[in-house]
């Protein structure tokens, strides 16, 4: 397929977009960028591009697929930004670019709703506590209306209400073909639609079950795909690892027993010693739940292999397990849902053996617990590795992009942890002014952040600063800890308004944000990537530390280990890499606009007394540093009247 250049002069000054798209501005990083993905997908290479905060990478991929005639996955990071490309930055393209090219969108079979389930649990109602029953008959209401399904759609109930769990269907509790909704399903209504779409919108989560689990036999995305755009593909590697690996968890079992006690009041196999034998299981699983689940923490399998006590423990619930899948096996003939039940069983016990046994060396073995529960896990050491036999078809084209891949210009962290081994690389720069636009302010005078007092240090030195803008900040964490004790100083010492993450949903917490005047939000890792607040509203964003991950982290431990028995520099070739983007990540809150100005206050003083601290500097954008707090007054004071 000849290369075309249309994308990049549709989206020019003299193209169609310029007065189409209200506030729309033609940037040249954006065009560069078009013609990168109309190359790559007319040559079936890989590309991995990182676009500064303000290309406009969206409709930089999208006009050229749109234009490919080639059937494009496009796979992002979060299921909102999946929302927002399918619902209005798709329809904004096949608008101004006149094209007809079919769209679809698909999210994991959790996102829809179960007709049966829904079904299933009304008939529960009066056994329902008061609040569950309101929500499911807002649940009923909305179903009646609903033309996708689609869980996003219904409003009425909390995104995290438990009643969601009963009306939407798993892999291991999906009737498939038996089911008597199965014509009806929108689950399957989806995904025929994907099948027939030309663009595809994914989430990097679902990419993964398709590419690796080939859930219910139904692998067909990428097979039926001739290319694979990624959108904030930093986060690509984090996902995949939950998927390349195996999991057994104390919550997974307890809901295995009430599906099969569920199954047989249905179905009424009447197999002589069932439910005798789940409520068996349910027994030695609170045992070893109670030994285990004492505090909230990951550890490694060390930490837990070495009790005999819990081991012991663990080969009792396995055999209970086994116990309980030969009566199954008996009971399978009665109907689907219990020959569902069976399969499950039998996946379960397979896992936890693999727990019961010695661990090989491409894996590391660990486990989170918390009172009452625990989850084990087996990840891949390398995951570059383990993703290579999966990615990077020649047949394809592979087109990876975020504001976050390099290191002072290096893609080599990125590309060896999906296993790239030859790309297309380059960086696109920002459209925005920062040296105008921005102040980076390191204070002066702060202890090692390792020593006990320095949040509470931190906290003081960012309160003239919060006077100079007046609120209107994001104080980022690298902990929930310090995030609990910056709360409480603040709290103190200050008057300002503060939302706290944890305290209401994300969006809510956003949405008072951008509408309290002066407020000030706390938050940890998930308010330091995808959050976009334009204008005055944030006018500082502050960060306690660099963002190192935490050295105790099992899987983390076992890779830095891996990487120095193989002559690596763990830190040099790990930690510092991981750290530099998750730091790009949190500045790139800042400016999201032409017009915007902002204080960026980074307070970890190891930037400037450690040699590593100037890869930070170099890797994030242009910003003019200052230790004086008078020049950031100044700044700000004949800066900011461009931003209010």
């Amino acid at each position: 397929m000849p290369f075309n250049d249309e994308s990049g002069e549709l989206l020019g000054p003299d193209g169609p977009f310029v007065g189409s798209i209200p506030g729309f501005q033609p940037r040249s990083s954006q065009v560069k960028m078009a013609d990168a993905v109309a190359r790559c997908l007319a040559d079936n290479d890989v590309y991995v591009v990182e676009s500064g905060t303000g290309t406009g990478k969206t409709f930089a991929y999208l006009v050229p697929a749109v234009l490919s005639d080639k059937r494009v996955i496009v796979s992002t990071g979060t299921k909102p930004l999946q929302d927002q490309l399918y619902h209005r930055d798709l329809p904004a393209v096949l608008r101004v670019v006149n094209t007809t090219a079919r769209v679809a969108l698909l999210k994991g079979r959790a996102n829809y709703l179960c007709k049966h389930r829904l079904a299933f649990a009304t008939q529960q109602m009066d056994l329902s506590p008061d609040g569950t029953t309101r929500e499911l008959l807002e649940v009923e209401k909305w179903a009646r209306e609903t033309m996708t399904g689609d869980l996003a759609e219904l409003t009425a109930i909390a995104e995290d209400s438990t009643v969601r769990g009963t009306v939407t269907s798993t892999v291991d509790n999906c009737l498939g073909s038996r089911c008597p909704q199965y014509d009806d399903c929108y689950v399957n209504r989806a995904r025929r639609a994907a099948l027939a779409a030309d663009i595809l919108v994914i989430n990097h989560h679902l990419f993964c079950a398709d590419l690796v689990l080939r859930e219910d036999g139904f692998g067909q995305l990428l097979p039926g795909a001739d290319a694979v755009i990624f959108d904030e593909a930093h986060q690509l590697a984090e996902v995949a690892t939950n998927f390349l690996g195996i999991s057994v968890s104390s919550n997974q079992i307890r809901e295995l027993c009430r599906d099969i006690a569920a199954e047989e009041m249905r179905e009424q196999s009447q197999v002589r010693g069932l439910l005798e034998s789940v409520q068996s299981v349910q027994s030695v699983l609170e045992k070893l739940a109670g030994c285990v689940g004492t505090s909230n923490e990951r550890q490694g399998w060390d930490a837990f292999g070495s009790d005999a006590d819990i081991i012991d423990r663990l080969h009792l619930l396995l055999t209970r397990i086994c116990d309980l899948g030969d009566i199954l096996e008996l009971a399978a003939p009665a109907g689907e849902g219990m020959t569902r039940c069976w399969q499950r069983v039998l996946v379960c016990a397979e896992r936890l053996s693999r727990f019961s046994e010695s661990s090989g060396s491409r894996y590391v073995r660990w486990m989170e617990t918390g009172r009452q529960w625990f989850r084990f896990h087996e990840t891949p050491l390398q995951l570059g590795e383990s993703l290579r036999p999966y990615l990077h078809d020649r047949g394809k084209a592979w087109f990876y992009t975020s504001a976050t891949l390099s290191v002072k210009g290096d893609f080599s962290y990125f590309c060896d942890q999906l296993g790239i081994d030859a790309a297309e690389s380059f960086s696109l720069d920002s459209p925005f002014d920062y040296r105008a636009q921005a102040r980076l302010y390191i204070p002066r005078g702060l202890r090692d952040p390792r020593q006990p007092g320095y949040v509470r240090e931190v906290v003081m030195k960012a309160l003239p600063v919060l006077e100079i803008v007046r609120g209107r900040t994001f104080f980022l964490f690298t902990s929930h800890s310090a995030l609990r004790e910056a709360r409480d100083v603040l709290t103190e010492c200050s008057h300002y308004h503060l939302l706290v993450q944890g305290q209401k949903p994300r969006t809510e917490l956003l949405h008072q944000f951008r509408t309290t005047p002066g407020a000030v939000l706390l938050g940890t890792s998930s308010f330091w990537e995808g959050v976009d607040v334009r204008g005055p509203a944030l006018s500082c964003v502050i960060i306690d530390k660099l963002p190192f991950a935490s050295p105790t982290d099992p899987v983390l431990r076992a890779r830095l280990e891996a990487i120095e028995s193989e002559g690596g520099r763990p830190f040099l070739d790990h930690q510092l890499p991981h750290a530099v983007i998750a730091l790009k990540q949190g500045v790139g809150r800042l400016i999201r606009d032409r017009n915007d100005v902002g204080i960026l206050m980074l307070c970890d003083p190891r930037l400037l007394s450690k040699g590593y601290g100037k890869v930070f500097l170099n890797s994030i954008p242009d910003i003019p540093a200052t230790r004086d707090i008078e020049e950031v007054r100044r700044f700000f004071d004949e800066s900011s009247g461009a931003g209010e």
